[in-house]
């Protein structure tokens, strides 16, 4: 798989979850949505992307450490984050503001803990498919 399609997977993944979080685990509605996640899922587990087998939240939670930049604030360089954590990431800030040199450290931090919070609610709804 490419980067654009790694870029566009990502792009549907980050779509549908904000969709996804409207709706109350059982709900019917949401059934394609979790349809879509898991193929999106099964892409990434036949390890169709640009990168190898992806860390999990808390390795790359460790993985990526915060850098203090002349502003005195602490930015996360771009390049640190392994993919596919840094399109996640990108997908997610679109619209955000960032410093030349990397992104503020802080929405690192909210991304990874939303994106923890966005992974318990999917679960939820895929154990309320399955009853």
């Amino acid at each position: 798989m490419t980067c654009d399609l790694l870029r566009e997977r990502e792009r549907t993944r980050r779509r549908v979850l904000w969709a996804l979080a409207s709706f109350h685990p059982g709900d019917s509605n949401a059934s394609e949505l979790l349809t879509i996640l898991d193929e999106l899922d099964d892409q990434e587990q036949s390890g169709t992307s640009c990168s190898d087998k992806p860390l999990e939240l808390i390795e790359v939670r460790n993985s990526v450490s915060a850098k203090r930049h002349n502003s005195g604030i602490d930015i996360i360089m771009e390049q640190a984050i392994p993919q596919p954590w840094r399109e996640r990431f990108h997908q997610a800030s679109i619209g955000s503001t960032r410093l030349v040199d990397g992104y503020y450290a802080t929405d690192w931090d909210k991304f990874l803990a939303g994106w923890e919070a966005e992974m318990r609610h999917l679960e939820q709804h895929r154990a309320a498919r399955h009853q």
